[in-house]
C-alpha cells in the first residue's frame, strides 16, 4: 500500500519552503526581489529538482531572472545542504512557471468566444423572421 505523502513530496515541499525563504530574505540580487517560487518537482532518485518560479512584474524581465538564479544557484545549494535531510542535495534547475500566463490567455479566449456568441445571438434576434408574416 503506497503512502499518502511520499518522501519525494516531503522533499519538494521542504525545498520550496527553504528556497522561498532564501529568495525573500538572504539572496542579495535585486533581480530576484520580485521572484516567487511556485513549485518544486524532484526526480524519483532525488538527484534533480526542477524549481518553478513566477514574477510579480512584466514578463520581459525573465531573461534577467534566469541569469540571476544561475548566479545564485551555488549559494542556494549550499544553504539547502545545511537544512535538508538528504544525503545528496539535488541539482537545481530553474524554470519559468507559465501557469499564470496560460490562465490569462485562456481567460481572453473564453471572453472572446463569449463575445462572439453574444454578437451572433444579437444579430439573429435583430433580423426579422419571415415565417411569422403569413397572411
Amino acid at each position: 500500500m503506497p503512502r499518502d505523502y511520499p518522501r519525494s513530496r516531503r522533499i519538494e515541499d521542504q525545498i520550496q519552503r527553504l528556497l522561498s525563504d532564501l529568495v525573500r530574505t538572504e539572496v542579495r540580487d535585486p533581480r530576484l526581489a520580485k521572484a516567487i517560487i511556485t513549485a518544486v518537482r524532484v526526480s524519483k532518485d532525488l538527484s534533480v529538482a526542477w524549481v518553478y518560479y513566477s514574477v510579480l512584474q512584466a514578463a520581459g524581465e525573465t531573461e534577467n531572472l534566469d541569469d540571476a538564479f544561475a548566479s545564485a544557484m551555488g549559494f542556494m545549494r549550499g544553504r539547502l545542504a545545511k537544512d535538508l535531510t538528504v544525503r545528496r542535495v539535488p541539482e537545481l534547475r530553474f524554470r519559468m512557471d507559465e501557469t499564470l500566463s496560460n490562465a490569462r490567455d485562456m481567460d481572453q479566449l473564453i471572453e472572446a468566444a463569449m463575445n462572439d456568441d453574444q454578437s451572433i445571438h444579437k444579430d439573429a434576434d435583430a433580423s426579422p423572421d419571415d415565417t411569422d408574416e403569413q397572411p
